[in-house]
């Protein structure tokens, strides 16, 4: 029997990016070959979409108007589309674009199974990962109980489920298993983990729990939220190696009247203590966060008062995206005030500020001994990252090429220069980091 090319192009977030691989890894693999980008005809390509901001919008649908035209073509026979754009908007979708095949929200991977005529199994925690062998995404909840004004997560994904610590301890052995060294732990709030089931934070036990899996070397927390953070995980994450020295908390804005209207639940003081604290008690982390302009209502002193607070707060990794109106939310009765150009050019101003933080840091890490974790080998040096960096999204290590080094491996450098954004080093101590 031969078998059927399948694609899957995956949108958006880290979070989709786990919804994909698993279910790839439902699919048998006596029946299906998986393409890779550029790879050849398909019989079959599911898009798997974003539908949070207007830009993810516009991307998702640029996509499957790409691979529309692709099936007219006869290069591909069957478009199926899911996720965040197709249950957020899927009679309008279905109407539009009548050339595709099948549509499906999202957590419909039985119907997608289903439609393709293969078995479903519940609970699975197979997965073929998009990642290189070496790091993973641990989804460990999905949807958000949260009501920020301009956020459709909620009502596209809906409320919080955390998944239970045992699958959670049982995939990461698995993942260990493959060669996984570095789990990323995502949701659309961390700190919000086991409330939904024992109403409290169970961050820290799941830490605890995920820290004793032989194999991971190191686990680094993404998406966590401000507020009443608890205190458990920050003892865990001061006493334990394993957990990057590194906090991904985006906190939008530091004006409070801004951040009322965007129901954030937390204020300027409260966000500064929470920082200073942060800093205190685990000296070194690096803190990365995402702030957004443009919200109605962003006057130019509440845009000075960011600036002042991005210049006094120095944070080591950050990322800017200007306000979306969203359909639904709260803070789409508000309009659109501010004009996109205005937007754009506060965005622009943050990262130009921010750029020249990003230099001084890293400047400051010259001479330092640092293990670094070696993605990929590219021309002349191999491609790496500290623990204060995340995959995709921050700086890079450029390591000068040496025997002994190699993509998926831990490797011990001496930092020789800086950029804005990226390290250059060289090795240091021959033989691998372990934690």
């Amino acid at each position: 029997m031969n078998k059927k090319n399948i694609r899957v192009i995956t949108l958006g977030c880290s979070k989709n990016q786990v919804d994909s691989e698993k279910l790839i890894g439902q699919l048998p693999a006596n029946r299906y070959h998986l393409l890779h980008e550029g790879e050849g005809a398909a019989d079959v390509v599911i898009i798997n979409t974003c539908g949070f901001i207007q830009d993810a919008k516009q991307e998702s649908i640029d996509t499957i108007l790409e691979v529309v035209e692709a099936r007219k073509a006869g290069i591909v026979k069957e478009v199926l589309v899911s996720g965040c754009l197709s249950q957020r908007y899927l009679d309008a979708l279905k109407e539009e674009i009548p050339e595709v095949d099948a549509w499906f929200g999202v957590n419909q991977p039985a119907d997608i199974l289903d439609y393709l005529k293969e078995p479903y199994t519940a609970g699975s925690k197979e997965r073929i990962l998009s990642t290189p062998s070496h790091y993973a995404y641990l989804k460990i909840a999905e949807g958000c109980d949260r009501s920020c004004s301009f956020c459709a997560i909620p009502m596209i994904r809906g409320p919080f489920t955390s998944l239970s610590i045992d699958h959670l301890v049982e995939e990461a052995a698995m993942l260990a298993d493959r060669g996984v060294k570095e789990l990323i732990l995502v949701a659309q709030e961390l700190t919000y983990y086991g409330v939904d089931t024992h109403s409290k934070s169970m961050l820290a036990p799941l830490l605890r729990a995920l820290i004793a899996v032989k194999g991971i070397s190191w686990i680094r927390l993404h998406y966590a939220y401000p507020r009443q953070f608890p205190e458990e995980v920050l003892e865990v994450m001061a006493a334990e190696p394993k957990i990057c020295n590194y906090l991904d908390i985006p906190l939008q804005h530091i004006n409070n009247e801004l951040l009322r209207a965007m129901r954030r639940g937390h204020d300027r003081d409260g966000t500064l203590r929470f920082l200073q604290k942060l800093r205190s008690r685990i000296p070194g982390i690096a803190v990365r966060t995402t702030l957004m302009t443009g919200f109605p209502g962003e006057t130019e002193e509440a845009f000075r008062e960011l600036k002042e607070f991005v210049e006094t707060v120095r944070f080591d990794r950050l990322g800017v995206f200007t306000y979306s109106p969203e359909e639904g939310t709260a803070a789409y009765a508000l309009g659109d005030p501010v004009s996109q150009q205005v937007k754009e050019e506060r965005a622009a101003a943050i990262m130009e500020m921010q750029s020249g933080i990003s230099l001084e840091i890293n400047r400051a890490k010259i001479g330092q001994h640092l293990p670094v974790l070696v993605d990929r080998e590219e021309a002349e040096y191999f491609i790496g990252r500290t623990e204060f960096d995340s995959p995709e999204v921050d700086n890079e290590v450029l390591i000068e090429k040496a025997p002994g080094i190699s993509g998926g491996r831990f490797a011990n450098v001496l930092i020789t220069g800086a950029t804005e954004y990226e390290l250059f080093a060289r090795p240091d101590v021959p033989g691998e980091f372990s934690s």
